[in-house]
């Protein structure tokens, strides 16, 4: 049975675990006597297992290929194809919503963007709102699967930084080789490997969770949603459970998992603590937490200071607690923000601070984690190489050091990190400039696209002036969206290795 299901496509093994998943709502809606919501998910898991299994029945003679064109066409599918299947037992479940809206929920959840068009939470019920964050929880967890079985050996999604080879080209394939390992196959080695972890973490914080006050339900999905870097919530974000600083402190320190994969990817190196010092995703995303939220308190401090008013203490370490959570739940793109947010904006006296949280979205967090962005390791490519090109201007017969990988990361990394940096800011661009074409002013429009392209949903209530709400777009915007979510989550450089004629020669 296991050696049959290997040998089953990889968007087929997909599928069967997002059909064996919606038994989970189904069985929650149960205990909660909600026997309408368990029918529509139930119903939906048994019809979807069914067709699965006789789709594999009729392509189990059928070899899976192993060329890149098909691993990238896999993953385009898995975001764009995989959400109709979960989005009909939503539809059904909720019924006051159409099938596009469900769509656009579901592909929001899976790019653990966090976009929902329910601004009132208590418009879906519990197992509605289990089912978006189990969808954003098998998200981030193939990101980390998109990662390391599929974008690392062919030196995208980051890992083209260190390459030596060019980006989109498979590495490790020599004619000497007899046998290549295919996608379904690294998938399955990699989940093995990065299942337990995931869970046990997410395991761990849920029981944090409800030791610091919150209800199982809430506990869970919050839990769900921070090791994915979701942003889903049942009760409109942290501030309405009830563990308070303590759960923001629990997810602070979770959130860490989104700066580097080197704080969960298993590895051989026993001095873990010093892998982690030297890490420059994790050094990077601590200083910006150490900087931004001081000089959002230390903005107004200054000027309490020169008039000599005297601040209230537990007020000033609100306003400073406020920032530096939801500093950096934006940087990490979970989207999270913090009871005491109200009082940083306040204190720092700035007319839209969130518009700050919008440029930290746009950096993101680390290469092979569930951030979305720019990536911390494509920033760290270009300080490095801006740093060596202002060392040159007072010495420029220089050689710079720290050997030939620090050498391959100032020169070509920096070079390829500056093209992404680019294709961003083009998507956002191109994305902006299709959002103003349907009605929509600029600056939501801009705002929508950021929230989009990083992968980070909640953003679009807290960085401009007022909220904006997905809820009032029309259909054509939710689509132009939705296309942004998948191309936020695969990255410009994945998209355009399609357009690669080598992968279309046969």
């Amino acid at each position: 049975m296991r050696a049959w299901l290997s040998r089953l496509p990889l968007f087929l093994q997909m599928a069967g675990v997002a059909a064996l998943a919606m038994y989970l709502p189904a069985f929650f809606a149960v205990s909660q006597n909600d026997f309408f919501a368990a029918r529509s998910f139930f119903y939906s898991a048994t019809l979807f297992l069914l067709l699965i299994g006789l789709v594999g029945v009729a392509m189990s003679g059928r070899r899976p290929r192993l060329d890149a064109r098909n691993q990238l066409l896999t993953l385009l599918a898995a975001f764009t194809v995989l959400p109709i299947m979960l989005a009909v037992p939503f539809n059904e479940a909720v019924l006051t919503t159409t099938f596009y809206n469900s769509y656009f929920e579901m592909v929001s959840s899976l790019t653990t963007t966090g976009a929902t068009l329910f601004d009132d939470p208590e418009r879906l019920s519990q197992p509605v709102h289990f089912w978006r964050g189990i969808v954003g929880w098998m998200g981030g967890f193939l990101a980390w699967m998109m990662a390391a079985a599929i974008l690392a050996p062919m030196n995208l999604g980051g890992f083209e930084v260190t390459s030596t080879s060019m980006a989109g080209q498979e590495t490790g394939t020599f004619s000497q080789i007899s046998k290549v390992a295919s996608a379904s196959e690294r998938v399955t080695r990699f989940s093995m490997m990065l299942a337990p972890i995931y869970g046990v973490l997410t395991l761990v914080l849920w029981l944090a969770l409800i030791l610091a006050g919150d209800t199982p339900f809430v506990g869970l999905v919050h839990s769900m949603s921070t090791l994915a870097t979701s942003g889903i919530s049942p009760v409109g974000g942290l501030a309405g459970g009830d563990s308070g600083r303590a759960g923001e402190l629990m997810v602070l320190f979770f959130l860490v998992f989104a700066l580097s994969q080197k704080t969960f990817m298993p590895t051989r190196n026993k001095n873990w603590s010093q892998r982690l010092h030297q890490d420059p995703e994790i050094r990077i995303g601590l200083a910006i937490l150490v900087l931004v939220p001081s000089l959002l308190f230390l903005r107004h401090w200054v000027g309490a200071y020169e008039i000599n008013d005297q601040e209230d203490l537990p007020a000033a370490f609100s306003s400073l607690w406020g920032g530096l959570f939801t500093v950096f739940s934006y940087m990490t793109t979970a989207g999270f923000e913090s009871a005491d947010w109200v009082s940083a904006g306040s204190w720092s006296g700035l007319r839209t601070p969130g518009m700050i949280l919008m440029g930290l979205a746009v950096f993101g967090g680390g290469v092979a984690t569930t951030a979305g962005g720019v990536k911390l390791f494509r920033v760290y490519a270009l300080f490095k190489h801006g740093v060596r090109e202002i060392e040159k201007l007072s010495h420029p017969s220089s050689v710079a050091g720290q050997g030939a990988a620090a050498r391959l990361i100032r020169r070509k990394g920096a070079y390829i990190a500056w093209i992404f940096f680019m294709l961003f800011a083009l998507s956002i661009a191109l994305v902006t400039l299709a959002l103003a074409l349907t009605g929509i002013d600029l600056e939501p429009a801009m705002i929508f696209s950021v929230s989009a392209l990083s992968t980070t949903g909640p953003l679009a209530v807290v960085a401009g002036e007022t909220p904006y709400s997905y809820a009032d777009l029309d259909g054509l915007a939710k689509g132009i969206l939705a296309a942004a979510m998948v191309l936020g989550r695969l990255e410009a450089l994945a998209i355009i290795a399609l357009f690669n004629p080598e992968f279309w020669r046969s």
